[in-house]
């Protein structure tokens, strides 16, 4: 009989998730995007990954984080109530090299700059496409 991992014991390959970072970093597009939509960063502690997004001219309210599988989407559009508005829908993807959707994903804003944090481990992800909700 095997013996299987629980999902909390689970966790992502490290070494691949090195070589993704570093492919992400020094893709072009990635530059692009800093500068034609808004600037993200990626950061590695102990136990998570972090992206941080500079939103600086909008509110939480005007900013939605969803994940979709293996993809991290972060969108942000002033709210304006005309039409078509003045304001285009900022957009950035983010397609990690594992399904984000089985970790523990959480957000913060504050002043300008947006944090979500993906667990390095694999737990209470509810393994659904989701919303992420800014305080």
């Amino acid at each position: 009989m095997k013996n299987k991992k629980s999902p909390q014991d689970q966790t992502v390959d490290l070494e691949k998730m090195e070589q993704w970072l570093k492919d992400y970093f020094l893709d072009p597009l990635t530059s692009h995007y800093d500068h034609s939509q808004f600037r993200i960063d990626i950061y590695e502690t102990d136990e998570n990954w972090i992206v941080e997004g500079s939103l600086d001219e909008y509110a939480s309210s005007e900013i939605t984080v969803k994940m979709e599988k293996s993809q991290l989407i972060i969108s942000a559009q002033k709210h304006d109530y005309s039409s078509p508005s003045p304001f285009p829908k900022k957009v950035r993807a983010i397609n990690f090299p594992f399904p984000i959707i089985n970790h523990c994903v959480r957000a913060s804003f504050q002043h300008g700059v947006l944090e979500i944090f993906i667990s390095k481990k694999i737990e209470n992800g509810f393994g659904k496409d989701r919303f992420i909700t800014l305080p």
